[in-house]
């Protein structure tokens, strides 16, 4: 994973797309020392999304299994841990 920073990122951006996008690397851009976005290729955001939809549906299937009758949208995503 690469880091930089958001003035060598606005200078170096059609690089950085390109090696997200090409060389399937990760690039940190960071503000004062902190990370405040990251570039990723579009099939890490593919892995990440399906990641996600299997952490949802693994939640909903556990809501139904626990619940003896109707769940409410708030009790199900009370459930989900919080990022």
């Amino acid at each position: 994973m690469t880091t930089t920073t958001v003035s060598k990122a606005r200078q170096h951006f059609p690089d950085l797309l390109n090696r997200a996008s090409y060389g399937k690397e990760r690039i940190v851009i960071e503000k004062h020392g902190k990370p405040i976005a990251v570039i990723i290729s579009p099939e890490d955001l593919q892995r990440l999304e399906a990641f996600e939809d299997a952490v949802d549906s693994a939640l909903l299937k556990r809501a139904m299994a626990q619940s003896t009758g109707f769940v409410t949208a708030e009790e199900l995503l009370s459930m989900r841990p919080i990022d």
